[in-house]
């Protein structure tokens, strides 16, 4: 198969996947080594306290240098894994989704066909497979960064996504560590005038491992977070 695009970083916020993260990562590896010139993996781990590390290492040390390990020793949460991953990233294009099993990456293919018209390439899941719970939150922290911020976005929380590194470069510092990174990455991006592109992605139910986005302390820190960055960019 042609490559149809010549290098492209991939990159997983990663916490307790160790039922995911190597099916996960072969299968990824399978796509790229298919569709991409250079390409490189970056699993994050965010201080996983499972097996998840072991496992990394292990898929890195068998994968000729594509697959590189980064740890925090304590768990940031997945704003610091998005910057960790970010900052690691060598090549262009970046892309993250994550590591739980809930995307199809053979549908980067759609986003790589989008790279001549935008900067900032984002997925929003067309059948979200969440728990009931984890959707009133998506919905109600949507709200507040669409009337607060004014991010228009279908939908801004979606794991899977391809940016430049430029833009990256361009909008840190970042202050958040949790949800609120994504918003703020995307609020600044809109403001230096970088151009957004929208993809449809499947979302399918997750098999293996614990969801975390909807627990009680990170809902409290996204709210108090958002507020800091509204009060910060107005």
């Amino acid at each position: 198969m042609a490559k149809i695009i010549d290098s492209l970083s991939v990159f997983f916020p990663t916490y307790n996947e160790e039922g995911n993260i190597e099916k996960v990562t072969l299968n990824v590896a399978k796509v790229l080594e298919k569709v991409v010139g250079d390409w490189e993996i970056i699993i994050v781990n965010d201080g996983s306290t499972d097996k998840t590390l072991e496992i990394a290492q292990k898929l890195a040390k068998n994968s000729n240098g594509r697959i590189k390990v980064v740890t925090h020793n304590i768990n940031r949460g997945y704003g610091g894994a998005l910057k960790t991953g970010f900052s690691e990233a060598k090549y262009k294009w970046v892309a993250f989704m994550d590591s739980d099993g809930q995307f199809d990456f053979s549908e980067i293919e759609k986003f790589i066909q989008k790279r001549n018209d935008a900067d900032l390439i984002l997925g929003f899941r067309k059948n979200r497979a969440d728990s009931f719970a984890r959707k009133v939150f998506t919905f109600g922290w949507s709200s507040l960064a669409r009337i607060l911020l004014g991010l228009t976005v279908k939908d801004y929380s979606c794991g899977f996504k391809m940016i430049k590194k430029e833009v990256y470069n361009r909008v840190i510092p970042l202050v958040g560590e949790e949800k609120v990174t994504q918003i703020e990455m995307l609020v600044k991006a809109k403001r230096m005038g970088f151009k957004f592109a929208e993809v449809g992605v499947n979302h399918y139910p997750r098999t293996s491992g614990i969801q975390t986005g909807a627990k009680l302390k990170i809902v409290i820190k996204s709210i108090i977070d958002i507020f800091k960055l509204w009060k910060k960019l107005k």
